[in-house]
């Protein structure tokens, strides 16, 4: 499956069991992959290790998952396939799959000082005939829908839309969590890394749960949060973070040790190798390109139409078995062994998740509702693979799972025990407005509350030194992972007192903070340029997905 697809709304009996009435759901942190994206590659040959200044999309990189712009060319790269060596078949250069290059909007400044719109059309151009220009054609000749490397599809906007349609219908017409009809984005937490199809496919997330029907006439624009790629936590950030790179490297060349004379390699040779270029004919997971590079295309071609397909032998089911199996291990498998590689890779991304899940428990303890009334409760967040399967591998969650497909997501959501059966949560269908924020307390709602600035704010505070008060103040909530709509479980949350009485899915906040707390970084510059002389690989495993240990 190169995409996931929403499943049909839960049943009544369906939803009693996965949302029992005892709890009542809190906060939802949804973190998505992006839609389906084009693999479509330049006409030139580029070799993929070299450093490139310029700001655009470097051609070579047609597929590279979480790497399309220069600034994140670092390794292990995932380079697509380029030419192929039967003359017969030529891997189509250009995509008709973008629609949305027919309504381009770009925002300007007036002669007034204010600002105005441009609507445009895009087209592409290349290189033609002795190196005239060309406009770029699809199989068809299509000339207005042609995609740039790495675009969401259309395909991929529909994907993440069903998704954000999905959400909706779970979170605001079943649970009644979320209201029906929205004034402004307050209560909602919206990001998305650099890469534009992370954050269009937040955008379509988005207007499938909230379309412009849901959302008042006043309706503010939402407020989109970024960082600069210097800061960015969203996904594995190698290139601005040398120890997590030095520790990949070292991975990614133990998976190459492992794989490339082995059985599982010969086979895919015997099956590929004939379409591989001639400078570099074996497949490898480190080969030009490497192995995962052809993962990606062979994912991205089989979810697209068959004018841009690859030859048949590419999708052998024991040829993707193998390359998905490759994949997961040369990417992933320092977070089930290293602390060092969890924190680094993906410890800040789960600091922030939990933080505002303790954000969520303390707006709550003082009345037995949300005294913030604009506390976050929903998020929203555009990312990548490498950050879903690093999380939940990092969570001890990932064991036996393929590699995540396209519009996969994870559901973090936080539920309160109550002394009392409740019916459903206290969100109404329509929010309330709220005008006498200021300008820096909209931007961000969480941090309104004197609890986020007090000295006994606890939300980053690691769960150990916790008095006994800020720990009984997490006593009554419980945290579940959902990914594609599957329930995962957490290893350490199994045992005695960390989970929901009869339910292991369910693990207690103060436990999963433990888990998490163990592998945050507390100053993630600082631990990036730290141990560049160490070892890559602890002297023993270090599981992923348990508390730690005294000893640790």
């Amino acid at each position: 499956m190169t995409t996931f697809k929403p499943l049909p709304p839960y049943s009544k009996d369906e939803l009693q069991q996965l949302y029992p009435e005892s709890l009542q759901l809190q906060l939802v942190q949804v973190i998505l992959r992006h839609g389906m994206e084009c693999v479509c590659r330049s006409p030139v040959n580029f070799d993929c290790d070299v450093d490139i200044e310029q700001e655009s999309v470097h051609p070579c990189r047609l597929d590279f998952e979480m790497y399309s712009h220069p600034l994140f060319l670092a390794h292990p790269i995932r380079p697509s396939i380029d030419t192929l060596r039967r003359p017969d078949f030529r891997h189509a250069q250009d995509w008709p799959y973008c629609k949305a290059a027919k309504f381009v909007t770009s925002t300007l400044i007036d002669s007034n000082g204010g600002f105005d719109e441009l609507k445009y059309r895009r087209r592409i151009e290349t290189f033609g005939a002795d190196d005239s220009p060309a406009i770029a054609k699809g199989p068809e000749s299509e000339v207005d829908a042609i995609c740039r490397p790495g675009e969401l599809t259309d395909e991929g906007r529909e994907t993440t839309l069903a998704l954000g349609q999905r959400l909706r219908r779970l979170y605001v017409d079943q649970l009644h969590f979320m209201p029906d009809l929205i004034h402004n984005t307050d209560s909602i937490y919206l990001r998305a890394t650099p890469i534009p199809r992370a954050l269009e496919s937040v955008q379509q997330t988005f207007a499938g749960m909230y379309p412009r029907s849901a959302r008042t006439a006043d309706f503010p624009p939402p407020i989109i949060f970024a960082r600069s790629p210097a800061d960015e936590t969203l996904f594995p950030n190698e290139t601005n973070c040398r120890r997590f790179a030095q520790l990949a490297r070292a991975f990614a060349q133990r998976a190459a040790g492992r794989w490339n004379e082995s059985d599982d390699m010969s086979y895919l040779n015997k099956v590929l190798g004939k379409w591989m270029p001639e400078t570099s004919p074996r497949i490898a997971v480190d080969s030009h390109p490497r192995l995962s590079g052809i993962m990606d295309t062979v994912n991205s071609t089989l979810a697209h139409g068959p004018a841009t397909r690859l030859p048949k032998e590419f999708y052998d089911p024991k040829v993707l078995a193998i390359i998905d199996k490759i994949g997961v291990e040369e990417w992933f498998a320092g977070y089930t062994e290293s602390r060092e590689y969890r924190a680094l890779g993906i410890g800040g991304l789960l600091g922030d998740i939990v933080g505002r899940m303790v954000e969520a428990t303390q707006g709550a303890n003082h009345s037995g509702a949300t005294s913030n009334q604009n506390a976050i409760k929903l998020g929203l967040s555009g990312c990548h693979d490498t950050t879903l399967a690093g999380l939940l591998t990092s969570l001890g969650a990932f064991d036996g799972e393929r590699w995540p497909p396209y519009t996969s997501h994870i559901a973090m959501e936080l539920f309160k025990q109550e002394a009392t059966p409740v019916t459903s949560s206290s969100s109404t269908s329509v929010d309330t407005p709220h005008t006498s924020k200021t300008w820096f307390s909209s931007l961000f709602p969480f941090l309104s509350s004197p609890l986020s600035t007090s000295a006994d704010s606890i939300p980053r505070k690691p769960a150990a030194p916790l008095t006994p008060t800020q720990s009984a103040s997490l006593d009554p909530y419980f945290v579940r992972i959902r990914y594609n709509d599957r329930v995962m479980r957490v290893p350490g949350c199994a045992a005695p007192r960390n989970h929901l009485e009869g339910d292991a899915s369910f693990c207690t906040l103060k436990a999963f903070k433990e888990i998490v707390d163990d592998f945050v970084p507390a100053d993630w510059r600082r631990e990036c340029g730290s141990n560049l002389d160490a070892a890559a690989f602890p002297v023993t495993k270090q599981p992923a997905g348990f508390p730690p240990t005294p000893s640790t």
